[in-house]
C-alpha cells in the first residue's frame, strides 16, 4: 500500500463496528439506568457524584465482556448541568475501552434542531460524543435525513424507533399507512432504503432500528430487511425476554440483534456485576448471518 492510499484509508462505519462487537462479544449491551433504588443498593447517593461513580463502575465491568453499553440519558439530564458532566465522564470512559456507546436520548425533531442534536451527540471530540444515538421517526423519518448524513459522515450510527414494546405505542406504530403497510414497516422500509444507498457492497447499514424483544413481527407488519443492520432490542432481562428466545422473536434478523439489559444485571450490585454480566454475555452466543428460524 502506497502512503497516499494508507492516509485515505476510511474508518469503518458504525455498521460494521456493530457486526465486529457482536462477532467477538455476542448480542447483550449492558443498559446504565442509574434509578435511585440501584444507587441507593449500591451505597450511592442520588445526586450526580451518585450517578458518574455508579455509571463508571458499569463500565469497568462492561470492558472487554461486552460490545456495547446504553446510557440511558434522562437519569443524568434532571441533575442539569452536574449531570451531564457525569454523562460526559461516563460516555468518554466507555468509549476509551473501546466500548461501541449508545446515548440513548431518543431525539426527535425537525430541521435545524434536529441537525444540533446530531452534531451534540454524534461528532468526535463533542462532550457527549456517543457512538450511535436513539432517535424517534415520528415527526417524519425525512425529518432525520441531516442526522443521517451527519452520523454516516462520522462514522456513527442512529437507531430509529420502529416498533417498540410499549403498549401506548401499539395504536400509532401499527396504525395502516397508505399502501397497506403499518407505520413501522414503513419506517423500516424508508431507513432501509436509505441503508441500501449507503453502506457499501456486503456490509451492515449504519442506520439501526429499535424493535422491542416483546414484539410480535407479524402483528407489527414487519418482515426480513435488507441490507442487515443492527437492532437494538429492549424488553429482556428484567422485561421478561430470554436469551434463548432471541432467535424466535427476531428469526432471519437476529444476528444483527443488540440485546439490552440493565436492571437484571445491575441489581447485582457493584460486588456481582463482572458477575453478572459475564453470565449473561456468555447466554448471548453469537447467532450466525444466514441462519432462519423454522
Amino acid at each position: 500500500m502506497t502512503s497516499s492510499a494508507a492516509g485515505t484509508s476510511k474508518r469503518a462505519s458504525f455498521g460494521e463496528r456493530a457486526r465486529a462487537a457482536i462477532a467477538r462479544h455476542g448480542h447483550l449491551c449492558v443498559g446504565v439506568d442509574p434509578h435511585e433504588a440501584l444507587l441507593a443498593s449500591w451505597g450511592l447517593t442520588a445526586d450526580a457524584a451518585g450517578l458518574r461513580e455508579f455509571g463508571l463502575r458499569v463500565v469497568e465491568a462492561a470492558a472487554g465482556r461486552v460490545g456495547f453499553v446504553k446510557p440511558q440519558v434522562s437519569f443524568f439530564e434532571r441533575h442539569g448541568s452536574a449531570g451531564f458532566a457525569a454523562l460526559e465522564d461516563v460516555l468518554g470512559a466507555a468509549r476509551s475501552t473501546g466500548l461501541l456507546v449508545i446515548a440513548d436520548a431518543k431525539r426527535g425533531d425537525i430541521g435545524s434542531t434536529m441537525d444540533a442534536y446530531a452534531a451534540a451527540w454524534l461528532t468526535p471530540g463533542s462532550p457527549l460524543e456517543a457512538d450511535a444515538l436513539t432517535a424517534s421517526p415520528y415527526l417524519g423519518v425525512g425529518a432525520l435525513g441531516g442526522t443521517f448524513d451527519h452520523a454516516l459522515a462520522h462514522g456513527k450510527g442512529v437507531f430509529v424507533l420502529a416498533a417498540t414494546s410499549n403498549p401506548e405505542a401499539t395504536a400509532l406504530q401499527r396504525a395502516t399507512a397508505p399502501g397497506g403497510d403499518t407505520v413501522s414497516a414503513r419506517v423500516l422500509g424508508e431507513v432501509s432504503a436509505r441503508n441500501a444507498l449507503t453502506a457499501e457492497a456486503g456490509e451492515w447499514g449504519s442506520l439501526g432500528f429499535v424493535i422491542g424483544a416483546t414484539v410480535d413481527w407479524s402483528e407489527a407488519g414487519l418482515s426480513p430487511f435488507t441490507p442487515s443492520a443492527p437492532i437494538l432490542a429492549p424488553g429482556f432481562g428484567h422485561q421478561g425476554a430470554r436469551p434463548d428466545q432471541l432467535e424466535a422473536v427476531y428469526g432471519a434478523m437476529s444476528h444483527a440483534v443488540v440485546a439490552s439489559e440493565s436492571r437484571s444485571i445491575l441489581s447485582a450490585g457493584p460486588d456481582g456485576i463482572v458477575d453478572a454480566i459475564a453470565a449473561a454475555a456468555r447466554a448471548y452466543a453469537p447467532v450466525i448471518e444466514g441462519s432462519t428460524v423454522d
